[in-house]
């Protein structure tokens, strides 16, 4: 009998182990599906504003509110050191900086030009001197160009959560 609850702890120790990874991802890594790529958490369902509806959504917005919405849009810039941010345009030669929830996923460096939705939050922020000039650093501007940034600037942002990449 000693013998068979020996084998029996053996047993069901063994039959509840299961593979742990012990590897993350690397935060630039992204999910591939069919036709997209996904970056950050997958977007839910519900309603999504069209690029030409972004100017809406933000001329509501007074610096401190935010507001949580999902779109879609043309990303302008992106970050060429990490992938770390992105800027998308609006309809009305204005851009929206997108950075990516706690630091905790980033997009490829190449997608400028291709279309995304992404969800979270949108607000209006007062960005430093500083802050601009080391995005303008970080998105290849010109030494000339970012010396001639000059002040803080009340910009429309966007924390997102979820990232899809159109192939």
């Amino acid at each position: 009998m000693k013998y068979f609850n020996i084998i029996l702890v053996i047993l069901v120790l063994f039959s509840g182990c299961k593979e742990v990874k012990t590897e993350t991802p690397a935060p630039a890594e992204v999910a591939e599906e069919s036709a997209f790529l996904i970056a950050g958490a997958p977007i839910s369902e519900g309603e999504i504003y069209l690029q030409s509806e972004l100017d809406q959504v933000f001329s509501d917005l007074r610096p401190g509110d935010s507001l949580n919405t999902r779109f879609e849009a043309e990303v302008s810039e992106v970050c060429q050191s990490k992938g770390c941010w992105m800027r998308v345009n609006l309809p009305n030669d204005e851009s929206v900086m997108v950075r990516f929830k706690d630091y905790g996923f980033f997009v490829p460096k190449d997608i400028s030009g291709k279309k995304v939705i992404v969800e979270g939050r949108a607000f209006i922020s007062e960005v430093p001197e500083e802050e601009r000039r080391h995005m303008a650093e970080d998105a290849g501007a010109a030494d000339s160009v970012i010396a001639q940034i000059r002040g803080s600037e009340f910009q429309n942002g966007f924390e997102a959560t979820g990232v899809r990449i159109f192939k």
